[in-house]
């Protein structure tokens, strides 16, 4: 569908950033790994980024599907400023195209499905800091294609001294996050069926993952505080060597006391066919994960696990207990010491107690 002119004044059209002109009105998206080459009147691979007339434009700037208050430890972020509420927003359209997707009514609606309600970046911020949030999370679609606006709020939440976090697929390409580095604080990267090239191509509608790695990599050298997550999809995506490969990875580049979330899937989308993850399946990859080295493996969509929790690397002891999302016992002392033996475990901020979850809606 070929848009006219009017569409640059509807709600969500701004020029895009990270694109270059390639001539004959085709313009190259730099903004994510697919680096979409795109003719006039065509979307890239996200289906929200739009050539017009030898210009790219996002067409969702603003253009929420999502506002709401959250516990961090959703996202996940357990050793990131542990109990606060977040604000988290979301558009539509995504850069991957997961049969198995969790949000899908959000990340696969594109081209000229596009809805949402128009926001700015100073009415999130207005919104995170009336429901008692201190930070603000880019969330539930993939952030990176609405990179404009969050670029924008997060620059603003800076200057009102909320942190920004973001959960994304890590295909956003170097020079994004170098631009972003400043105001963005944390990051949780979701691989899925551990990264594994085949699984990607084949339920994922994407030709290598091996970029997210580098990306990874730009993300710590800029200063972002990064835990992994891996959603273990049952028959396809549940491969120990591919999973030990992972773990090896994060312990080498990242730290061995990186937190690594390992996700149960349950069906959905195109992919309701298959059982949830067996916990059997998730405790022993957990085992491995540990074996690479890992020292904080934490099993999710499990509720009442004991991999929820958090255990001294030294001495085992249980120092965070969760339920879910929700911080029910915190034991570390000032500056996250293991009251039994002392040992400083790998977290940052500060903890904001365990009910910070504001229960009201704006």
């Amino acid at each position: 569908m070929v848009l006219s002119k009017q569409f640059l004044e509807k709600p969500g059209v701004r020029e895009a950033r990270f694109w270059e002109s390639l001539g004959g009105g085709r313009v190259k998206c730099n903004l994510c790994h697919k680096r979409c080459i795109i003719v006039p009147g065509a979307y890239g691979a996200c289906g929200v980024r739009y050539n017009y007339d030898g210009k790219l434009y996002t067409l969702v700037y603003g253009l929420l599907t999502a506002a709401n208050p959250d516990p961090i430890e959703k996202k996940p972020l357990m050793h990131f400023n542990p109990g606060s509420c977040v604000f988290s927003i979301s558009t539509v359209g995504c850069n991957f195209y997961c049969k198995f997707c969790q949000n899908w009514l959000l990340s696969q609606t594109r081209r000229d499905r596009l809805y949402g309600e128009p926001y700015e970046p100073y009415e999130v911020v207005e919104y995170a800091k009336k429901n008692g949030c201190q930070g603000i999370s880019y969330t539930y679609n993939e952030p990176t294609v609405f990179y404009e606006f969050m670029y924008d709020t997060a620059k603003l939440a800076k200057k009102e001294g909320l942190f920004n976090t973001m959960v994304t697929n890590g295909y956003m390409t170097p020079e994004a996050i170098r631009e972003l580095g400043q105001y963005m604080d944390a990051a949780t990267v979701d691989f899925k069926g551990s990264g594994n090239k085949d699984f990607y191509r084949d339920f994922m509608g994407v030709i290598d993952p091996e970029p997210i790695f580098e990306s990874i990599l730009e993300m710590k050298r800029v200063g972002w505080w990064i835990e992994i997550t891996d959603l273990i999809v049952p028959k396809y995506g549940d491969r120990p060597d591919d999973l030990r490969r992972l773990a090896r990875w994060v312990v080498e580049n990242l730290g061995e006391e990186t937190p690594f979330h390992l996700l149960r899937f349950h069906p959905q989308y195109q992919m309701n066919n298959l059982p949830p993850t067996p916990t059997s399946i998730l405790e022993y990859l957990a085992k491995i994960a540990k074996e690479e080295g890992l020292k904080h493996v934490y099993i999710g969509n499990v509720w009442g696990h004991k991999l929820e929790h958090t255990y001294c690397p030294r001495c085992g002891s249980l120092v965070v207990k969760r339920m879910g999302f929700y911080i029910v016992d915190w034991r570390l002392k000032e500056d996250f010491r293991c009251p039994v033996c002392g040992y400083r475990l790998n977290f940052k901020g500060r903890f904001w107690g365990s009910s910070s979850f504001i229960t009201h809606y704006w």
